[in-house]
């Protein structure tokens, strides 16, 4: 990392899939990106394609520790502070019903989902309030809004992202740090349904076949759009999905 820009964003999850596009996004529009992940070869490969304006920052939001010293090396190289910080790391794991589900699958998810994200917030929100500027876009996921079989607790940990963000924007009351949930629908391209379904690759390639859907590239322009905003305007939330998928109403079981 070098010096810092005026416009100078932190991007979790960066090296692959919606963080890799995000990046890549914010970095064309003139932003100086911080992409943090914990892969530092794929980083490497990032900043090889990005250029200079992309800055590797090894991050693994689920360990304290990790985030600490990120946090330390952004403040020592970029001294000026977050303009925008992008909470996107995240995953599912798992399509099981509650009753038959791994619980280790559930306290990964709370812990990337959940703990990872707030522990990001809690440890760069605190400068964005003392310099009265910035803001946190957190991904968060239609599955926060509208349950479906399997969802259980990857619904819940997005249902937090969720009411996190409009407790936020309760909190900053008052100061003009501004906060974003983005809530995406069905979307191709990315490692998620491969990494929920446990590396299964023929069922991952199921979920989106014969469908269009959204690609990172669509979730990435919603984040450059909401961080362009005037500095008046909050964008609170963004519920995004493909023409492809819409809510059809609840389910029924008839009784034979």
């Amino acid at each position: 990392m070098s010096a810092s820009s005026p416009r100078l964003a932190l991007v979790t999850g960066a090296s692959a899939g919606f963080g890799r596009a995000i990046a890549a996004a914010l970095c064309r529009d003139g932003w100086t990106v911080i992409g943090a992940a914990r892969r530092e070869d794929r980083l490497r490969d990032v900043r090889q394609e990005l250029g200079a304006s992309f800055h590797p920052l090894e991050l693994d939001v689920t360990s304290p520790a990790s985030v600490e010293r990120a946090a330390l090396q952004v403040e020592k190289e970029f001294p000026s502070g977050l303009d925008l910080l992008v909470n996107n790391a995240g995953l599912a794991l798992g399509v099981k019903p509650a009753q038959q589900a791994d619980v280790q699958d559930w306290e990964s998810m709370i812990q990337t989902n959940v703990m990872g994200l707030s522990r990001m917030v809690h440890r760069f929100l605190p400068d964005m309030v003392a310099r009265d500027r910035g803001h946190v876009v957190n991904i968060g996921s239609v599955a926060g809004n509208y349950a479906y079989p399997g969802g259980n607790v990857y619904g819940a940990t997005k249902a937090f992202v969720k009411q996190l963000s409009l407790g936020l924007r309760a909190d900053l009351h008052g100061t003009r740090v501004r906060v974003t949930n983005i809530e995406p629908g069905l979307v191709g391209g990315t490692e998620f349904s491969r990494v929920r379904l446990h590396g299964d690759q023929a069922r991952a390639a199921a979920v989106y076949e014969n469908v269009e859907a959204l690609q990172p590239e669509d979730i990435a322009e919603a984040v450059v759009w909401a961080a362009n905003q005037p500095a008046r305007v909050n964008i609170n939330i963004i519920e995004i999905m493909p023409v492809a998928q819409s809510l059809v109403g609840t389910r029924l079981h008839r009784t034979s």
